[in-house]
């Protein structure tokens, strides 16, 4: 299993990078999807998917791609073997240069189905919840995950398949280049923080990712579980309110 310290080299927060080679393989995408792909997606994504590239010249590519090669990409990505058991990639939604980033976990099995995150009744308590403070998916807000596709049986996301969908966040996040970045979850803040603390400590201190400013709040589907710790997430919500305004 991968340790965190290789995650958080893959992801830049590190000087130090340790290559290696994957040992997974290329497979082809759907027809349609390479019809539909212009020609100067195709040739960005041609760069990246033999998995047999070092680690970071795979990053160094994909911090290069624009919203478009991303999506393609991350379609066509076999870095991991989720490749082999998810339905539909979810890359992400919402405004490309938004104020507010959101970024959860993984997709469930509702959004394995629709390819868009949090559309299950976890997203439909976080659509309330940033109603609440005027934010809307398409207006000034970007909503991803950590990794892009669904773990079998829901399941928390395995340090290797971090690992794998690290450049793809990361590339997000410097085209979305927003005011403020809110972790929903364990996975999503110990990730973008570089920290291996509980939710609670990481709420109480919070952080920066390259410089923005990250709030750490529950999982909407930890709120649905423990409807109590809602008054904890408002107050979240609001001190990322605050701290763009």
């Amino acid at each position: 299993m991968t340790d965190r310290s290789t995650i958080l080299r893959e992801m830049g927060l590190t000087p130090i990078w340790s290559l290696r080679d994957a040992t997974t393989h290329r497979t082809e995408a759907p027809t349609e999807q390479r019809q539909a792909a212009p020609a100067s997606v195709t040739e960005s994504v041609a760069l990246i998917e033999p998995a047999t590239q070092p680690d970071a010249i795979r990053e160094a590519t994909i911090s290069a791609m624009s919203w478009e090669a991303l999506i393609v990409s991350i379609a066509q990505c076999t870095a991991c073997e989720l490749s082999k058991t998810r339905n539909k990639t979810v890359p992400g939604v919402g405004d490309r240069a938004p104020t507010w980033m959101v970024v959860g976990e993984a997709p469930g099995e509702n959004e394995d189905k629709q390819g868009e995150p949090f559309v299950g009744k976890a997203g439909q308590l976080l659509d309330a919840m940033l109603a609440a403070v005027g934010k809307k998916r398409a207006q000034g807000l970007f909503i991803t995950n950590v990794i892009k596709c669904r773990p079998p049986g829901n399941r928390n996301p395995e340090p290797d398949e971090i690992t794998a969908c690290a450049p793809y966040l990361k590339r997000q996040i410097a085209l979305a280049s927003p005011q403020i970045l809110l972790a929903a979850g364990k996975f999503a803040a110990q990730t973008l923080l570089n920290r291996d603390d509980t939710v609670g400590a990481m709420r109480a201190s919070g952080g920066h990712f390259v410089g923005i400013p990250v709030v750490v709040t529950y999982h909407p589907s930890y709120l649905l579980r423990s409807p109590l710790e809602k008054g904890k997430a408002w107050d979240d919500l609001l001190k990322a309110k605050a701290l763009v305004a």
